[in-house]
């Protein structure tokens, strides 16, 4: 099934060649935002990527048509979307897609309901979940050892808050 997902906003102006800063939110930015790949917008229609680096951890886009740094700064806050299947079967059992994390219900390992999960953030170095408790948001790394268990079928999840880990 083909969903339109969001994998970006773009951020300020960078520079003088009409480069702007993304805030990613794929975890395929190679993929998404390679040169020549076609992101939609609200906005601006669809647009095209004309180049792709990574500066300081962060990354930076050409986008075609946009040459100067007045003419991206119309862009700014724009989202940015692509068709993606997500049924297609994944390279990794453990890459999900946002939108199949996001609603999922968190338990504790024993079995009591933690909250909902209501975002999930793409930092460089790992995913946050960032889960919804009757106690505010609650940000868990999402990395094996603190989310044990993915149904994203069922909408479950088993994860482990770092404060409620042994040996603190």
């Amino acid at each position: 099934m083909a969903m339109r997902l969001l994998v970006g906003r773009i951020g300020r102006a960078h520079g003088i060649l009409g480069e702007a800063t993304i805030e990613v939110r794929t975890d395929q930015p190679e993929d998404r935002f390679a040169v020549g790949a076609r992101v939609q917008t609200d906005k601006h229609g669809d647009l095209i990527i004309t180049s792709h680096r990574w500066h300081n951890g962060i990354l930076l886009l050409g986008i075609q048509g946009v040459s100067d740094r007045n003419a991206i700064e119309k862009f700014k806050d724009t989202l940015m979307y692509a068709e993606v299947n997500i049924d297609s079967e994944s390279e990794d059992e453990d890459d999900y897609h946002v939108l199949q994390l996001i609603g999922c219900t968190a338990f504790l390992e024993s079995g009591e309901e933690f909250g909902k999960v209501s975002d999930v953030i793409n930092l460089p170095a790992q995913d946050l979940l960032a889960i919804q408790t009757p106690n505010g948001e609650s940000l868990i790394p999402f990395v094996r050892q603190l989310v044990p268990i993915v149904d994203v079928k069922n909408k479950r999840m088993t994860v482990i808050p770092p404060q409620f880990s042994a040996g603190e």
